[in-house]
């Protein structure tokens, strides 16, 4: 038989020969302004309430307090930028674009092909391979498998199966996830390389299973040692830290070897126009078409959606308080992802417009910045909200911070790339080139 004490209540005696549990629960003043005498004593009484279920025994507590409405007009405040990206994407999509392409499919049947202008004159360098493109694929294959993981956790946290009272389970459920999820992470890594024309097939399967992961290990192994040396029973065993190498090593490796097989065997992603012998020179930028500015706005945007959630996530990790709301981030989740898609495609427009057709990599830190601002708003939350003054605790801050900041910057960097490719792949083939 199993039960649970949901409520606990604390009455102040003014008697002390006189004990009664009436009236108002006591108030505990923040600030003592002299002696406050308590007269301790206990007593339990057990009611049966059968009416509530197990699943939620917590609502009262839930009930009473009042971050629901903070939600609420966090959401709202998401939606209005969403909607009015929307309305801006859609703008362009349906008025810009289709007469865009009405006038360069225009010109083509007059015979008078000489004044191309804006997008269309790139049509030959814009699927040009991108310097770096290693690199970039291993990006994106970890930031497919990150946004898989995402996405299933936060789908079975909402189902209510993964609860919040249970702190390990939701961490446990995403690491499990992310080790299962080698195989798509192999695939769009082999595959992206595969379409960048790419050789190293070897150099790239190897950092797609070994980078990023490896990076957080190395962070997480450094902030253990400091755990281990001041003998914090926080600090997780050696023998965990053996299962998680060998869950590492063990599966995710040979499922992204899997995958990159797959991925090796596909042909290249084809492209709706043929790329130039010879690049392009790229005109004169203004300076909110350089790409420094324009990756620096991107992430203002998919950050603004986020904030707010973030300060109650940073709560529940850094001040022990319960995080609850798996339906309200679920929400937010997807809000970010439409943000990150929208404020990337409406951005390459602008530069394609300009005539720079080095879009690959600027999609991505175009949406990936918001990990930038999600790093000055832990700095700001580290010094505002918490007390912490030793090193070894600041240095745990920050390294537990660098992870969550690593994983925001390949997630949000993966969806505004592939957002982009498929903006611009529908843009070229839809235009007439000779």
């Amino acid at each position: 038989v199993f039960s649970s004490v949901v409520a606990l209540k604390l009455y102040k005696h003014t008697d002390e020969n006189n004990l009664s549990c009436e009236g108002p629960p006591m108030e505990i003043p923040g600030e003592f302004t002299n002696k406050l005498n308590l007269i301790y004593t206990y007593s339990v009484t057990f009611e049966e309430k059968n009416n509530i279920k197990w699943a939620s025994r917590w609502d009262y507590i839930l009930e009473s307090m009042p971050h629901t409405n903070i939600q609420w007009f966090s959401i709202m405040n998401s939606l209005v930028i969403v909607l009015f990206l929307s309305g801006m994407v859609a703008m362009i999509i349906l008025r810009t674009l289709h007469k865009d392409i009405a006038r360069y499919n225009q010109i083509d049947s007059s015979e008078d092909a000489q004044e191309e202008f804006g997008w269309k004159l790139v049509h030959g360098d814009v699927f040009r391979p991108p310097r770096k493109g290693m690199l970039l694929s291993v990006f994106l294959g970890q930031g497919t498998q990150i946004f898989i993981m995402t996405f299933i956790t936060l789908f079975l946290a909402c189902l209510g199966f993964l609860s919040p009272a249970n702190r390990g389970a939701l961490m446990t459920c995403a690491v499990v996830l992310w080790v299962l999820l080698g195989t798509p992470a192999g695939y769009v890594s082999a595959r992206m390389y595969k379409t960048f024309r790419g050789e190293k097939w070897k150099t790239n399967v190897l950092l797609t299973a070994l980078l990023c992961p490896g990076i957080v290990f190395a962070d997480f192994f450094i902030m253990n040692l400091i755990l281990w040396v001041k003998g914090s029973s926080a600090a997780i065993p050696f023998g965990t830290l053996v299962a998680i190498l060998a869950m590492w090593f063990g599966i995710s490796v040979p499922l992204t070897f899997v995958g990159a097989y797959f991925g090796f065997k596909e042909k290249p992603i084809e492209h709706p126009v043929r790329t130039n012998q010879i690049p392009r020179q790229i005109p004169e930028q203004s300076f909110f078409t350089k790409p420094l500015p324009g990756i620096v706005m991107g992430g203002i945007l998919p950050f603004g959606c986020i904030f707010i959630q973030l300060f109650f996530i940073l709560n529940s990790i850094w001040s022990h308080q319960m995080y609850y709301m798996f339906g309200f981030l679920f929400l937010v989740f997807i809000i970010l992802l439409i943000t990150c898609s929208e404020a990337t495609v409406l951005l390459c427009y602008f530069h394609l417009c300009a005539e720079d057709y080095h879009w690959w990599w600027r999609s991505f830190l175009t949406s990936s910045f918001t990990a930038v601002y999600l790093f000055i708003y832990a700095v700001h939350y580290f010094f505002s909200k918490l007390q912490i003054t030793g090193t070894a605790s600041t240095i745990l801050y920050f390294g537990y911070t660098m992870i969550m900041v690593l994983i925001f910057f390949l997630f949000t960097g993966t969806i505004g790339f592939f957002a982009c490719f498929w903006f611009v792949s529908k843009i070229y083939s839809v235009v007439k080139v000779d």
